[in-house]
């Protein structure tokens, strides 16, 4: 589902002019039931016709206290009541109703989601983040001060708090509290940081990626609370350089990981996500490939280490993980009959 969202909701000023309004109508109702003995509905009638200049005849000839109270009520109402029209139309049409809608919906979208991910600044990285969390299907929510960065056409695809994610209210918006993890890409390290410290205050256990640009933030970063710190200048050129040095192993990543333009993938499962009785089987018990078409290439025990390559005597224990290679749908097919 698609939906966009504004600063935190102001009060509308169309309320104003609808509150004097009201006043208004509920001083001539009763100034109408005291001086001329209306009933309830005749006063509020009378009140609104008043009020509004329509022009229809009153209820009964009025006493002369009733009509020197009629002309305060005209003279009092007249100009609140086009103010209040004023406002009205100008609520509507110049799309603050629209606005107020959208941050309605975006709210209920926000709060049915569970296991997301968050991203923070939505530039280049922030961007990419959310092509490849877009292309697995994994919900996520984009926060963004700037509505200019939210205007190609992708990015009516996302969910969207525009304000500023160093504001714990904002990050409570998101759904900090029920997101899975985080990705924090702010320009400015110090930025990040401080989201970083409000995430892990908001949520435990929340996983966080943060990106820095000076050597000297990592520590920082990490000690605060991410997971994981990644310098994208530094990345890139480590990157450049083994495209020279290696060009077709790097390719090769590329294709695992999925960010080169073939339909292969590698992704990894917990283990405890499996249903339990796959648990404590060995890798060639689970017929991965032949069930499926995909191949386990990697685990990683529950201590940490890494096994390129497992054997099929490996066992699968529920605190470890299992690394499969495949197309996105065998991986997918096999994740919805394991788990």
């Amino acid at each position: 589902m698609t939906s966009e969202n504004s600063e935190l909701p102001r009060f509308p000023r169309v309320y104003i002019p609808l509150f004097i309004l009201l006043i208004i109508i509920c001083a001539g109702t009763i100034g109408y039931m005291s001086i001329e003995g209306y009933n309830f509905t005749d006063a509020l009638f009378m009140t609104v016709i008043t009020i509004s200049t329509v022009g229809f005849r009153e209820m009964r000839p009025l006493t002369t206290s009733g009509q020197m109270f009629t002309i305060v009520l005209i003279i009092s109402s007249i100009g609140t009541f086009a103010w209040a029209i004023t406002e009205i139309t100008k609520y509507v049409v110049d799309g603050e109703f629209r606005r107020l809608l959208k941050i309605y919906r975006m709210d209920k979208t926000i709060g049915k989601l569970d296991g997301h991910v968050i991203i923070c600044g939505y530039g280049r990285n922030g961007r990419q983040a959310a092509k490849s969390l877009r292309d697995w299907k994994h919900p996520f929510v984009v926060i963004e001060d700037n509505t200019e960065k939210l205007q190609r056409q992708d990015d009516d695809k996302n969910i969207v708090v525009i304000g500023d994610a160093t504001r714990e209210e904002i990050l409570k918006r998101a759904g900090i509290d029920r997101a899975k993890a985080l990705i924090t890409t702010l320009p400015k390290d110090a930025d990040n940081l401080f989201v970083v410290v409000s995430a892990k205050f908001l949520n435990r256990n929340i996983e966080i990626i943060s990106r820095a640009s000076e050597e000297h933030s990592d520590t920082k970063l990490r000690q605060a609370g991410a997971s994981s710190v990644v310098m994208p200048d530094k990345v890139g050129g480590a990157h450049m350089a083994s495209l020279i040095l290696k060009p077709d192993v790097v390719e090769f990543i590329d294709v695992l990981t999925g960010q080169a333009d073939v339909d292969m993938h590698l992704d990894e499962i917990p283990c405890k996500d499996l249903h339990h009785e796959f648990h404590n089987k060995t890798i060639k018990e689970l017929e991965i490939r032949k069930k499926f078409g995909a191949n386990i290439v990697g685990f990683k025990t529950g201590n940490g280490q890494y096994v390129i390559n497992p054997s099929p005597d490996t066992k699968v224990m529920a605190d470890a993980k299992i690394f499969v290679l495949g197309t996105r749908s065998q991986i997918q097919h096999m994740k919805e009959v394991i788990s």
